[in-house]
């Protein structure tokens, strides 16, 4: 009798380590199973973003033909049953203000003026300016509400100012008081470039950045955009009437530019420097490149590209 309990007992254990055994080799299996479906995964995203990353780049080489216009519909070749292709613009980069332009030439009352209109007061509107000009200058001497390396040395920032233009717009957020800038008025990039050729080109340009340029109204300013796209209100159809140069345009303003060369000094007309964005799509996977070209229509330069993964 006592064998047989001790025998009753040890197929009892081992049915017990059996049953834990296959719970852990199931535990083993779902690890393993997510594993590969994790890698899977993984590789599958690879796929697609590369495969986004292609189209991206078709796009780009679609806006890059001198024959397409902004208006072509072959700039947006998306698959109606997967959305998989491509999404692209072609936009002028001298529709915004160039800030090294703006600060080398030291046109202090057009920053001023901005920075006023969105918010500032003018002791703070003049201080960041003198900030600007500070940190694009040679030189180590302080502005009159400027700052140079003492300042920045006391805010834990070393080799600063640069002392040189901007190379990137995300360098200006460097700059003593663009903070405030920033927080009024959060899109303030939407006003700036570093690659125009200098100027604010006016068959481009929205009414709100001629008005601050010319110093009119924006409703005074409306007018030429409204000149530029015609009757139809479009751009790039057969009715617009482009101005042919910087006094035409003036002259529907009612500024004399001869009297006033500081405004004549900050427009131009048909810039060269253009942007090219191309969103290339696939199974929720998202790449845009963006390059910056000069010359587009004739012998083109490329200035920048950039690509990135988009949500």
């Amino acid at each position: 009798m006592i064998f047989k309990r001790h025998a009753s007992r040890a197929r009892g254990s081992a049915l017990v380590a059996v049953l834990w055994l296959i719970a852990i080799l199931a535990l083993a299996s779902m690890a393993a199973i997510r594993v590969v479906s994790f890698d899977v995964e993984v590789a599958t995203a690879q796929v697609h973003g590369f495969r986004a990353r292609q189209l991206a780049e078709m796009g780009i080489a679609v806006a890059s033909n001198p024959a397409v216009k902004r208006t072509d519909p072959l700039l947006r070749q998306l698959s109606e049953e997967n959305g998989e292709g491509f999404e692209a613009r072609i936009i002028s980069e001298g529709e915004k203000f160039n800030i090294n332009a703006i600060v080398l030439r030291q046109d202090e009352q057009l920053l001023k003026s901005m920075f006023i209109d969105w918010g500032l007061e003018l002791e703070e509107a003049q201080a960041v300016v003198d900030a600007l000009i500070d940190w694009v200058d040679a030189n180590d001497e302080v502005g009159l509400n400027g700052a140079e390396v003492d300042w920045y040395l006391d805010q834990g920032r070393l080799n600063q100012p640069f002392n040189r233009p901007f190379y990137h717009l995300d360098e200006v957020r460097l700059v003593r008081g663009m903070e405030y800038v920033e927080a009024l008025k959060p899109d303030w990039r939407n006003w700036f470039t570093i690659w125009s050729a200098g100027a604010l080109d006016l068959n481009e340009a929205s009414a709100e950045l001629i008005a601050a340029a010319a110093e009119v109204s924006v409703e005074e300013a409306a007018v030429i955009p409204e000149t530029v796209r015609g009757a139809d209100g479009l751009r790039d159809t057969e009715d617009d009437a482009p101005f042919q140069s910087v006094q035409q345009a003036l002259a529907l303003l009612g500024v004399d530019g001869t009297l006033r060369p500081e405004v004549l000094a900050r427009m131009t007309v048909n810039d060269t420097t253009t942007r090219l964005e191309s969103i290339g799509s696939v199974s929720g996977a998202r790449r845009k490149i963006t390059v910056i070209v000069r010359n587009r229509t004739g012998r083109p330069a490329v200035l920048e590209r950039t690509e990135e993964v988009m949500p």
